[in-house]
């Protein structure tokens, strides 16, 4: 009996000892998880002049609102955050949309013109016409100086295509069939049976291309830098960072007045926060539908 009890006691520190070293491991990675954000936070909530000394930490030494109100008070900047939230939305309802309808076509085992369809998608994955090609079919397009410059090129991704389409081909086939023998079409089979199902994968995609259009700021470069009415938000930042760098001159006074009590560190850690916060706030909500997407064809029946 003693024997017994003293097993079970054993077995009970051994587990506590477990317990307490998996705690503390977490807590570790927690910190080296967090630790840069919060360090970023607090170099942009610091005085730059502070800042040159080095040394923050997690807390800001000396808290100021300098450093955005420097990059708030660039004029183009609210121009930038108009076009880039449009072309956020558009791009990805429509990158979700093109790449969901291609997907099912492609599904589809009646579609015959998909055995020689997909290699030729897939070949544009490894292959392309380059910079310059690029560009010179964008001017033969007439969609340089164009708003929907932002959109057409991105309209379908054949990365995420490939996804949707693996997806698709792991849903069973009797709810089609079913469906056909109800008298549903193509497109209401696509609509209310294919497209609910998909919710997981799409939200995953939707993720990875409102990230790629937030983010996004070489082909304003390329194709929209004399057109400031289709400017992004990423592009200004861009400006906003080299103008602080080279101590280059604002159009407007206030901003340029606003640069000299800063440091290019300061700004830089001002700008990450303030492209990466929006994204961080949408992610908690899509997070549910990123693991079940992310997890496709890790379990095969």
């Amino acid at each position: 009996m003693s024997s017994n009890a003293s097993k079970l006691m054993k077995r009970s520190v051994g587990d506590k000892i477990f317990d307490t070293v998996n705690v503390v491991i977490m807590l570790l990675a927690g910190i080296i998880t967090l630790y840069p954000f919060l360090n970023v936070l607090a170099i942009s909530l610091n005085d730059s002049v502070d800042t040159v000394r080095g040394g923050i930490t997690i807390f800001p030494r000396e808290f100021t609102w300098q450093n955005y109100q420097t990059i708030f008070g660039y004029e183009s900047l609210g121009t930038g955050l108009r076009n880039t939230l449009i072309r956020t939305i558009l791009g990805t309802g429509i990158g979700v949309l093109t790449a969901s309808m291609l997907a099912y076509t492609l599904s589809r085992i009646d579609f015959q013109a998909r055995k020689w369809l997909s290699p030729m998608f897939a070949m544009t994955m490894y292959f392309s016409g380059g910079l310059i090609p690029g560009y010179m079919l964008m001017r033969h397009l007439g969609l340089i100086g164009t708003f929907e410059v932002y959109l057409l090129p991105a309209l379908l991704s054949v990365w995420n295509v490939f996804i949707v389409r693996s997806y698709i081909d792991g849903l069973p086939l009797a709810l089609q069939e079913s469906a056909k023998i109800d008298g549903a079409n193509d497109l209401t089979i696509f609509w209310k049976i294919i497209l609910p199902l998909c919710t997981p994968v799409l939200a995953t995609i939707a993720l990875f291309i409102a990230v790629g259009h937030w983010n996004a700021w070489f082909d304003t470069y390329l194709y929209n830098s004399q057109k400031p009415q289709f400017t992004t938000l990423q592009y200004e930042l861009m400006k906003v960072l080299q103008s602080t760098q080279s101590s280059a001159n604002y159009r407007d006074p206030n901003a340029q007045q606003a640069i000299a009590s800063v440091s290019p560190e300061s700004i830089r850690m001002a700008i990450t926060i303030v492209v990466t916060v929006p994204i961080l706030f949408i992610y908690p909500f899509l997070q549910r539908y990123f693991v079940k997407g992310m997890t496709l064809g890790a379990v095969k029946s």
